[in-house]
């Protein structure tokens, strides 16, 4: 890349800058003889625009890398929400009750029997009886086979980032009515 190759050109000059301060002391340490005063000069001014050089330089890296992760926080929460609206769409088709959509959601967060009891203010039992009601609608017969259909329907595609931003800016295409979004072929 381009830039790429800019910012280690910049480096390098700043490399080659910091060398050149670096010699002017030890020059007078060791008493080694000067340089003529006009290459001095030039070489200073060299030094000056270099670093001058190396503080744009790093100035237009870090708001490259702001950007960079400002993108990757809005994929993550494009990539959240089409995992949640597949969650919804899974617990539709498999008609769970609004408190078994709780207990899944729970579940798959990685909660156990009695977390999940104890935020629902439920007894265990009552949670044990939820969850084997999901894994017989689901048609799994435990947790890891519940969140493994989740990871499938990711993995096979279901949840597409382009449909998922088509739909984080248009709410209206949220509908449950809206169109299978898996790849065809």
């Amino acid at each position: 890349m381009q830039v790429d190759r800019f910012i280690l050109a910049a480096l390098v000059v700043q490399v080659l800058c910091a060398a050149f301060f670096v010699w002017t002391i030890l020059e007078s340490l060791l008493g080694l003889p000067p340089i003529g005063w006009q290459a001095y000069e030039l070489i200073q001014i060299g030094a000056a625009i270099g670093l001058a050089l190396g503080i744009v330089m790093g100035a237009l890296a870090l708001r490259r890398a702001h950007r960079r992760t400002t993108r990757a926080e809005q994929q993550l929460r494009v990539a959240s929400g089409a995992f949640l609206d597949l969650m919804q769409d899974r617990f539709e088709e498999w008609g769970l009750t609004p408190a078994e959509m709780d207990v899944a959601l729970f579940s798959i967060k990685g909660l156990s029997t009695a977390e999940i009891a104890a935020m629902r203010e439920t007894s265990d039992g009552t949670v044990k009886a939820q969850t084997n009601a999901i894994y017989r609608k689901a048609g799994v017969s435990g947790r890891p086979q519940l969140l493994s259909l989740f990871i499938e329907d990711l993995m096979d595609g279901a949840v597409s980032l382009d449909q998922a931003r088509i739909d984080a800016e248009l709410p209206e295409a949220r509908s449950p009515a809206r169109a299978d979004v898996s790849p065809q072929g």
